[in-house]
């Protein structure tokens, strides 16, 4: 018997007034990025369950093994805040077209996240015409430990 193919994730994205605030707080926290070495700014904004947005930018080290993406950031300010449950993220960076979030970030939104979570990808030349996916489109087959 083949294996049973899963689901799509349920595909829910936020109206265009949500979609600008969240892209204008990912810009904002680009332009307070940390990134002397790679000169390559990333803002992120997460939109809670509540309504909030809580944005990270990348902070980059000269061990490049301890620079914080904006992402995992924007995660860890959420989580701090005591936010647990997400709507849509909105994702700043790169020159030309946007940059996507890595794996290991991938992997802590997945944590907290379920696949159909929107995310709008956007570079910092205008115009800010996102590209859409979701979590599941990034990071299809996430890994879970069952607690």
């Amino acid at each position: 018997m083949p294996p049973r193919k899963k689901p799509a994730p349920r595909r829910i994205f936020p109206p265009p007034a949500v979609q600008r605030r969240l892209l204008a707080a990912a810009g904002k926290a680009a332009a307070r990025s940390y990134s002397p070495y790679s000169r390559f700014p990333v803002g992120a904004a997460l939109l809670t369950a509540g309504g909030t947005i809580v944005s990270g930018c990348n902070v980059e080290n000269s061990s490049y093994g301890l620079t914080l993406c904006a992402e995992r950031n924007a995660v860890v300010a959420a989580v701090a805040a005591g936010h647990r449950q997400f709507r849509a993220l909105a994702v700043i960076g790169g020159r030309d077209r946007p940059a996507r979030p890595c794996g290991a970030c991938l992997q802590v939104l997945a944590e907290f996240c379920q696949p159909g979570l929107p995310v709008l990808l956007a570079c910092h030349k205008a115009p800010f015409q996102p590209e859409v996916l979701t979590l599941g489109d990034l990071l299809p087959e996430a890994f879970h430990l069952k607690p």
